[in-house]
């Protein structure tokens, strides 16, 4: 393998990120606020690290169960429309959401998921696919073992549902992307994705790390690529903190620069209603946004949120609502037609209670 070009040995703090979120997941998951089987599998020695303080637990849970709702409607929504959909998620990471969709939905709604593509830096797709043929359980996800390769010198896996590719999102995604996802592929086999089908795209602090700029093509290049199509449902699940123009976000900008992890897309979203003009502003039709304080007041089930509650014991509430504030989750939506409305306008969390 080549070693890595200056840009990317200078891409190592952001890289760090991804453990970071991985072992947090697994705290939460030990702590029982989350149930995840397959995330010890992508945490190098599992069973030694320390749980996280319960802030960070608790932030976890809420992030994980609200984007785990608006990706479960998504495969609903498609088995509503008689279609089958496809989800990327870019700048995955650990991400084991693939295996627990797998897992949970081993019924008929799971048959309407074709394609589950996976996108990060090649050196953590490396680790993950190495990790994905080690362990019995990842592989089982996979389907019959004989139609998983790995490929691009082990920095991708391919399976006949499940896709890691490498690549570095800041590129041109006409570049990038198209060839890798829109184009047919070598001995006439059709492209991995299908601008026509339902598309699902999730940014779980991804955009945060990149220029604004390079952010907003992504997103714009997304939506051309549907808009030809005119006949498919394309939305976007965006993660990541903001409103980092006060006293807190100061502190964690600055905490964040000791690592030499910078934040160049947190500029220009100081707040919710800025969230929304991203998705405006590069060609999606609907938005919405709320804040983890929000979705945790209103949001999660009044049952979890009492069973939660007594998982571990937290002293810190006005802190724990200080950070909460500052992440939010944001979703777009671009429909081909109106009368696609009907379905997807439905696309969305819903509030379980008044506060």
């Amino acid at each position: 393998m080549l070693p890595p070009s200056r840009a990317q040995a200078g891409d190592a703090p952001i890289r760090s990120t991804d453990n970071d979120a991985a072992v947090a997941r697994l705290s939460a998951v030990q702590k029982q606020y989350l149930e995840d089987p397959f995330i010890k599998y992508l945490v190098p020695r599992a069973h030694l690290q320390p749980p996280r303080p319960p802030l960070i637990n608790i932030g976890t849970y809420v992030r994980s169960s609200a984007i785990d709702v608006l990706v479960d409607q998504w495969l609903e929504l498609s088995a509503v429309s008689g279609q089958r959909c496809q989800i990327v998620s870019l700048g995955s990471g650990s991400d084991t959401r693939f295996w627990r969709i797998a897992a949970r939905r081993a019924g008929p709604l799971k048959q309407h998921m074709q394609t589950y593509v996976e996108i990060d830096f090649p050196e953590i797709t490396t680790k993950k696919a190495m990790a994905i043929r080690k362990r019995k359980d990842l592989m089982a996800g996979l389907g019959d073992p004989n139609g998983v390769l790995l490929a691009q010198g082990g920095t991708a896996l391919h399976s006949p549902q499940y896709y890691l590719l490498p690549g570095d999102l800041r590129q041109p995604p006409s570049e990038l992307l198209e060839p890798m996802l829109f184009s047919p592929r070598e001995n006439g086999r059709a492209a991995i994705l299908d601008p026509s089908l339902p598309t699902l795209l999730l940014f779980e602090c991804v955009l945060v790390y990149m220029s604004p700029s390079s952010s907003s093509r992504l997103l714009e290049w997304f939506v051309q690529i549907h808009k030809r199509a005119r006949t498919g449902a394309l939305g976007c699940i965006v993660y990541e903190m903001f409103g980092l123009n006060d006293a807190f976000g100061r502190v964690m900008i600055n905490n964040l620069r000791e690592r030499q992890i910078y934040l160049p897309g947190a500029e220009p979203y100081p707040t919710s209603e800025s969230l929304l003009d991203r998705f405006l502003k590069t060609g999606f039709s609907a938005a919405r946004a709320l804040t983890l304080k929000e979705i945790r007041k209103s949001y999660i089930p009044s049952e979890e949120l009492e069973r939660t509650s007594k998982l571990e014991f937290l002293d810190e509430t006005e802190e724990l609502d200080l950070v909460l504030a500052h992440y939010a989750i944001s979703w777009g939506l671009l429909l081909g037609n109106s009368d696609m409305n009907a379905t997807w306008g439905q696309w969305g969390l819903k509030q379980q209670r008044e506060v």
